[in-house]
């Protein structure tokens, strides 16, 4: 018996597994066992096929391949090179020590070429959490492996290259093999299509161009309503120039369930912008939150982790995918439950909505008046249920501007390269306040956590407290006020947030005008 090992996903975690191959007496036949899917067990044709067109022969007897524990589901086909690996290890054509200490990962094609597959980044993690020291895997999947340090990663193109490296032989020449394609039509995420977009570009609307600088600043969620054409998408698309690169740490983790989705670009292995992810509004609930039939595979929610979620035309999404947005929205991941697995996955996103007032568009309109009923009009708003509203920091309704409001506006319009700095300023405060804890920016931070370490000024907390015994606020949205609070408090460098801080963030929460003065503080 011989044995190699690779690595099986849960989510983003991984485990070390051994491949186990067994030579034995009897009518030939191969099977797999170990807790296999489908895709694992159709390796043994693939496995046979790349063994044969590899220089050896596969064996007339019983065959098994044993994928160990037996306890874990193993699914996807990145176990060929180590079940291709052992066969040549048991056959004594590989020394068994040459393999030690070692991961080997990736598809194998039916001539013995190495195919990429998703998840080498988590899965090189995973390799070196478990203690091994050296991981082989497809060529076009080195880079991503290799941003992983304490590991010696050997990208390779074929199985005959493999097995001559690991005897000493002389490598043979064979081609190279494309990139993974898999995630072409989940494109929107990795390519960076809000590159270059200027806020500037978005006539009028100064409060919410400022409302938008807030929600960068302090990781803020947004609801924008307003009539078509308006601008709210503009805005948010504009959202993401406003961040902040991401850190190394949050890179990596952007980058692993990217990898995991199968759509990491192989030229751009580390994710340093914080992605944009915008489905349609006819997504479903498992492309929105993640699952699959075949494995359970990061959805919208986790490929928008560090970055920003938008929901354009966000009535019209299924009442079942917008009530899923309830618990990542609070919790910061998303937990995916099948009847044989459970996968967990990062989603600290900025989720951002827009809505139409009404099913026509028109509702508040002028030159076309609207024709929805007032039933129409408030079953339109409820479909974007209460919790999830409950849940948004900031509210905007968006009203067309005035000829002279937008001449005026147009002209003194401020440039995204002129409002990122402070954005980039009140992230900096948020860095060195929350350093030593898991959050990052005031969006983070639990209201119990916020309100016992970093609280308001007594004034403030007494205003907070009388919207509360108004029944203007709730527990949860009161906490979101003094979240908000504390960006505002961020943005003119503020010790601690007063009164003027928290009616700002009130005002940005019930979406009423906000003044001049906030203008002021982002643009100073």
């Amino acid at each position: 018996m011989a044995a190699t090992h690779s690595v099986t996903l849960d989510g983003l975690t991984g485990r070390a597994i051994e491949v186990e191959v067994d030579i034995a007496s009897g009518l030939p036949k191969t099977i797999v066992v170990g807790l296999a899917d489908t895709i694992v067990n159709e390796a043994r044709d693939r496995v046979r096929a790349a063994v044969v067109n590899s220089g050896t022969t596969w064996p007339d007897q019983r065959v098994t391949i044993n994928l160990a524990p037996s306890t874990l589901p193993k699914t996807g086909s990145h176990y060929d090179l180590a079940i291709g690996v052992a066969m040549f290890v048991e056959k004594t054509l590989v020394p068994v020590e040459a393999t030690a200490g070692t991961v080997f990962i990736g598809e194998l094609a039916l001539d013995g070429r190495l195919r990429a597959v998703r998840g080498v980044l988590p899965a090189t993690i995973a390799a070196v959490e478990a203690g091994f020291g050296r991981v082989f895997v497809p060529e076009s999947n080195v880079g991503e492996a290799e941003l992983v340090s304490g590991v010696q990663v050997v990208g390779v193109r074929s199985l005959r290259q493999v097995v001559a490296l690991l005897t000493g032989e002389d490598e043979p020449d064979d081609p190279p093999v494309p990139p993974l394609e898999e995630g072409v039509g989940l494109g929107h995420a990795y390519v960076d299509r809000v590159a270059g977009l200027d806020l500037a570009d978005v006539a009028g609307q100064e409060d919410t161009r400022t409302a938008v600088v807030v929600a960068a600043a302090g990781g803020h969620h947004v609801l924008m309503t307003g009539p078509p054409g308006i601008g709210k998408t503009m805005l948010a698309q504009r959202l993401p120039g406003l961040l902040p690169d991401l850190t190394r740490e949050q890179a990596l983790e952007v980058s692993a369930v990217h990898s995991l989705a199968g759509v990491l670009p192989a030229d751009v292995p580390l994710v340093e912008r914080p992605p944009f992810v915008d489905p349609h509004h006819t997504a479903s609930a498992v492309a929105i939150v993640g699952g699959g039939q075949r494995g359970i595979r990061p959805g919208a929610l986790s490929l928008a982790h560090r970055g920003v979620l938008f929901l354009d035309e966000a009535p019209e999404f299924a009442s079942n995918v917008l009530d899923a947005l309830r618990q990542p929205l609070e919790s910061g991941h998303v937990v995916v439950s099948r009847a044989a697995q459970t996968a967990t996955f990062p989603a600290r996103f900025q989720l951002v909505l827009a809505a139409n007032p009404c099913p026509c568009g028109q509702g508040g309109s002028v030159s076309d008046p609207c024709e929805c009923t007032p039933l129409m009009q408030r079953r339109y708003r409820d479909r974007i249920s209460g919790p999830v509203r409950d849940r948004i920091d900031i509210h905007r309704t968006l009203v067309p501007p005035s000829r002279p409001e937008l001449v005026h506006e147009t002209a003194g319009a401020r440039s995204t390269a002129q409002l990122a700095p402070a954005v980039r300023r009140a992230r900096e405060r948020q860095a060195v306040r929350f350093a030593g804890t898991p959050w990052q920016a005031n969006a983070d931070v639990p209201g119990v956590d916020l309100r016992k370490h970093w609280p308001a000024t007594d004034a403030a907390r007494r205003l907070v407290d009388s919207h509360l015994r108004g029944q203007r606020l709730s527990a949860r949205s009161a906490d979101r006020v003094l979240r908000v609070a504390w960006t505002v408090c961020d943005l003119r460098d503020g010790g601690q947030p007063d009164v003027d801080d928290v009616e700002l963030a009130l005002a940005l929460r019930r979406g009423t005008p906000l003044g001049p003065l906030l203008r002021d503080l982002v643009t100073s």
